[in-house]
C-alpha cells in the first residue's frame, strides 16, 4: 500500500489552506473588534470520552496565524480522554487565538472521531480480527482520514486504485471471473490481489488459484463461516458490507481475518470538542 506520510510539512501545507478558506477575503471582521494586544488562556476541553487525535494540525493553525501563540498540550496524541479532560491550554493574543479556533477545533474533531469509532469496533471484535477502512473518503482528505483510523487502532485498505487489484462485482459483471484473476496473476506488477464474491458457488469457482484475499460481500455470517473452513487459511478473508458496532463481534466470530468498514470515514461524528476561556 502507498506510505501515508504525515509529515509537519504535510500539515502546515494543509492547515495554510483551511485558513485561506477561512479567512479570505477580509480576516476574522469580528475578532478584530476586540481591544488589540489582549492576552487570554483557552482551555481545549473534550465534552465526551474517545480518543483524542489532530494535536499538530492545532498546533500548526495556531503557529501560522501568530508565532508567539503558545499551546500547552496535556494529553498524548492518540491517548483515550474523558469527558472534562484538558487536553491542551492555548496562551497568547486572544484576537489570533480566535481567528484560529474553528480551523484548529474542525481537524481536531474529525481526526478524533475516527479514530474514537475506529477503537470502538476494535474493541468490539475478536482480538486477531483487524479492522480497517475504505476508499470511502472525503476527496482530497484521505491521507489524514486514514491516519486517524491507525490512531484509533484499525488498520488501512489500499490507499487508491493503484495499490491492488479489487476485482469486484462491477468487474466481474463486465467480464468474466477466472480470466480477470488470471491476467492480475500475469501482470508484472505482482501486486496483491482481492477477489470479491457474495456466495459459496462463486467461492468453489476461483479456489486453487493463486490470489492474495477473497473479500465476502454481503454474506451472511452462515455462509461467510462455511466458507472460511473450506478456505483452511489458504487465502486471507475479508468481510465487507453494512458492518456497524451491533453486528461485528459477530461477524468477527466467523474467522475472517479482516473487517473493512467504510463508515468509519464517509460518515463518522466528529468528536466534542471545545476551546474555552
Amino acid at each position: 500500500m502507498s506510505k501515508i506520510n504525515l509529515s509537519k510539512n504535510f500539515i502546515k501545507n494543509v492547515v495554510k489552506l483551511s485558513l485561506n478558506e477561512d479567512l479570505y477575503p477580509s480576516g476574522d471582521i469580528t475578532s478584530e473588534l476586540i481591544r488589540k494586544n489582549t492576552k487570554k488562556k483557552v482551555r481545549l476541553i473534550s465534552n465526551e470520552n474517545g480518543i483524542i487525535g489532530g494535536l499538530e494540525f492545532a498546533k500548526q493553525t495556531f503557529n501560522l496565524i501568530d508565532k508567539k501563540i503558545k499551546l500547552n498540550i496535556k494529553k498524548k496524541e492518540g491517548s483515550f480522554i474523558k469527558k472534562g479532560d484538558v487536553i491542551a491550554i492555548v496562551e497568547g493574543n486572544i484576537k489570533n487565538i480566535l481567528t484560529g479556533e474553528r480551523v484548529a477545533l474542525n481537524f481536531l474533531s474529525h481526526i478524533s472521531g475516527i479514530a474514537t469509532k475506529t477503537n470502538q469496533f476494535v474493541k468490539k471484535v475478536k482480538k486477531n480480527c483487524k479492522i480497517c477502512c475504505t476508499r470511502k473518503t472525503i476527496p482530497n482528505f484521505r491521507v489524514i482520514q486514514k491516519y486517524a483510523v491507525k490512531l484509533g487502532g484499525g488498520i488501512n485498505h489500499r490507499f487508491n486504485l493503484s495499490d491492488e487489484y479489487l476485482i469486484k462485482d462491477n468487474h466481474i459483471a463486465s467480464s468474466n471471473l477466472r480470466i480477470l484473476i488470471n491476467k492480475a496473476i500475469q501482470s508484472k506488477t505482482k501486486k496483491k490481489i482481492t477477489v470479491e464474491i457474495d456466495n459459496l458457488k462463486q467461492l468453489k469457482e476461483i479456489l486453487g488459484m493463486k490470489f492474495h484475499r477473497v473479500l465476502f460481500d454481503n454474506m451472511s455470517s452462515i455462509d461467510m463461516r462455511v466458507a472460511v473452513k473450506f478456505l483452511k487459511r489458504k487465502y486471507e478473508t475479508e468481510a465487507s458490507g453494512n458492518i456497524n458496532l451491533k453486528n461485528a463481534n459477530k461477524i468477527s466470530k466467523t474467522g475472517v481475518d479482516r473487517l473493512s468498514v467504510g463508515s468509519l470515514t464517509h460518515s463518522v461524528n466528529a468528536l466534542d470538542l471545545k476551546f474555552e476561556i
